[in-house]
């Protein structure tokens, strides 16, 4: 299994709702390994985002630990958590999030402007099979076109770690497939540790593991026998 990217203990996260409190996450345990391609599903509700956003420096978790390549995130300032997301983490979301006056190129330039050692913005852009379209605006590109837009932008920085949230949520099937082989080239090409929120269970064929959520709660934890090439699932 390789390398333990992030080991998750005792998790739990708890949102204070006036005088109801809401449990997102009730004591989760999770290990992610290097270069592991692993999706998370589970209906709404189930916990899925909250885990991704603290996996991902975005958010706290209420008690548990996090540790990430030894690193003990929930301990960590705001310093180092922004460090940690700039340079570390790459974030796909349900929407695109591309600045409509700025270019394809230009939107993945963003990230490039501020990383470290970052892949020219056309590689990034050739990597999603958009080399043809790096000088056109969103307006002008399809949704399944701008969500590889901002693939590309999440992955220019060469992240450890993908972190994706209903990336095809917001697409049509033959869309969303295009979308899913950006990703399964990028986690297979990068070895990029790769982690996708989906509710449609055909998309964990295509993974090396499948974890299901519920009420805050992992229910099921299971690693894939062989894995479906994205072109032949079926929605």
């Amino acid at each position: 299994m390789g390398e333990a990217v992030f080991i998750i203990r005792g998790i739990t996260k708890i949102y204070p709702m006036g005088e109801v409190e809401v449990h997102a996450l009730r004591g989760v345990d999770l290990d992610l390994y290097a270069g592991e391609f692993t999706v998370l599903l589970g209906p709404s509700g189930s916990g899925k985002s909250t885990l991704l956003n603290i996996l991902g420096g975005l958010d706290q978790p209420t008690a548990g630990s996090v540790h990430y390549r030894g690193t003990d995130l929930t301990r960590a300032g705001e310093r180092a958590l922004t460090f940690f997301r700039r340079e570390q983490v790459g974030y796909v979301f349900q929407f695109y999030n591309l600045i409509p006056s700025l270019t394809a190129r230009e939107n993945v330039a963003l990230v490039t402007d501020v990383a470290d050692d970052p892949m020219p913005a056309e590689e990034a852009l050739a990597m999603v099979d958009l080399a043809d379209r790096q000088d056109h605006f969103p307006s002008q590109l399809s949704g399944g076109q701008q969500q590889r837009v901002a693939i590309a932008r999440a992955i220019a920085k060469r992240p450890d770690v993908l972190l994706c949230d209903e990336p095809t949520g917001a697409l049509d099937a033959a869309t969303g497939i295009t979308v899913l082989e950006a990703i399964d080239r990028i986690n297979r090409e990068l070895g990029t540790t790769t982690a996708v929120i989906t509710h449609n269970a055909t998309i964990g064929e295509m993974a090396d593991r499948i974890v299901t959520m519920r009420d805050g709660r992992i229910s099921d934890d299971t690693r894939t026998i062989t894995k479906t090439p994205v072109a032949q699932l079926r929605w």
